[in-house]
């Protein structure tokens, strides 16, 4: 209870921490202990034998009249219990129901719980359980008293296999284990925090913070599985396959305006394209509330942004036109992603870490100007992708040197996994 799960103590591995996960959290804990305080005041108000009259008859007349006012006033002390007891069931159905995994059941999952875990430094090994996902992609990370568990849907769990993309596994499985060394999932902590998650805007930016920290832990484990988790988490387990992760960064910087910034604050995940985004330059923490800036998108946009006018939109002529000159940068072999059984020559990361700017396949273009070659993507490595000689890093298309041997962005050690 006093020492954490972890050997790192009570508060983690701070540089896998997202910076603004500790201020939001005491933020929560405020905003909880303000709601308990504010819960007595009225309680102790009620229970006054004071006649009121006017105003205060009617305001007490509000508290006890059995309805919505009188359930959260009852329901309030009750948080605790509540709390505790669900968590119970949850535990109790998973034992229950799920296919526990073990040294003999889906030991290949296990074994990434088990490595994750060791990598983390957690006290104790969490238990593991498939659930049956009847076409769901979901993770969770909970827990039961001093007891952890991590459950993987078969759907997602699927995606594992050695024949499909056991590092996107790796990475999902690291980032539940990450919330469990981040104490994400503490029942005082859960106590302490539960009635910001009722503070519109406030909650969800306080889940955003601690997703993110989980994703710092997959990274640290599992690097090379970045882009398989952010295709299968956007595209599906089929089509996974086929999603670029550059696109999908890139995308972070263009895609503006107010309800794309209210459809992220309202959510406890960070949307997918800031996610991916966060994942792909490593030397900032990923945004909680605003996009990141174009200028660190990589590439040029290979089609008009949905934030835009729509008198920048191409006519169908004009579309048809470029897709009948170009082609994908790394052609694909297949159309509906990887499947189990099936030989594939060129490597699936290629593929998710190719350049997501066509390649013109005419020798020369309209105006008679040489065509111009789509930039090279950069390299995956161990501490993410690399850029290559020649990258496009400016919001007009222009061209940096930069060189192959150095990273793409300074890392900092916020986030890194050494």
């Amino acid at each position: 209870m006093f020492n954490g799960a972890t050997v790192h103590g009570i508060t983690g591995t701070h540089r896998l921490r997202h910076p603004a996960e500790i201020p939001l959290l005491v933020v929560a804990v405020l905003t909880t202990l303000m709601g308990y305080g504010a819960w007595f005041i009225i309680i102790s108000w009620l229970a006054s034998s004071s006649e009121a009259t006017g105003m205060e008859a009617e305001v007490r007349r509000l508290f006890l009249d059995g309805g919505t006012f009188s359930q959260v006033l009852l329901v309030i002390p009750l948080v605790p219990l509540i709390v505790w007891i669900v968590r119970a069931i949850m535990y109790a159905r998973l034992r229950a129901s799920s296919v526990q995994m073990s040294p003999t059941q889906f030991p290949e999952g296990y074994r990434m719980v088990v490595e994750a875990a060791q990598e983390f430094g957690l006290r104790r090994v969490p238990d593991a359980y498939v659930v049956l996902g009847n076409g769901q992609i979901n993770a969770f990370a909970s827990g039961h008293g001093f007891r952890r568990f991590v459950a993987v849907y078969s759907d997602l769990f699927e995606i594992g296999g050695k024949a499909r993309d056991p590092e996107a596994l790796r990475f999902i499985i690291g980032h539940e284990v990450g919330h469990l060394a981040a104490g994400h999932v503490s029942y005082f902590r859960l106590i302490f925090s539960q009635l910001v998650s009722y503070v519109p805007l406030l909650g969800q930016a306080f889940s955003r913070a601690q997703e993110y920290t989980a994703d710092n832990h997959g990274y640290a484990h599992a690097p090379d599985g970045v882009p398989g988790a952010m295709g299968v988490l956007s595209g599906g387990k089929y089509l996974g396959a086929e999603v670029n992760t550059h696109a999908l960064a890139d995308r972070a910087t263009r895609e503006k305006g107010f309800w794309l910034h209210m459809s992220n604050w309202l959510s406890t995940h960070p949307i997918n394209t800031w996610r991916a985004h966060a994942l792909r330059d490593r030397s900032r923490p990923g945004r909680i509330m605003i996009r990141p800036p174009e200028s660190t998108a990589w590439f040029p946009p290979p089609a008009p942004s949905g934030s835009g006018w729509s008198d920048s939109w191409p006519t169908p002529q004009q579309m048809l036109s470029v897709l009948n000159s170009t082609t994908m940068s790394v052609p694909s072999e297949e159309q509906f992603g990887r499947y189990p059984g099936v030989s594939y020559q060129t490597p699936c990361n290629e593929l998710r870490w190719a350049s997501p700017v066509p390649a013109q396949t005419t020798p020369m273009p309209p105006s008679g100007q040489p065509v111009p070659a789509a930039p090279e993507a950069p390299t995956p490595t161990a501490h993410g992708p690399r850029l290559p000689e020649t990258v496009t890093t400016g919001t007009n298309g222009s061209l940096a040197s930069t060189s192959a041997d150095e990273p793409a962005q300074t890392p900092r050690t916020w986030d890194e996994g050494q």
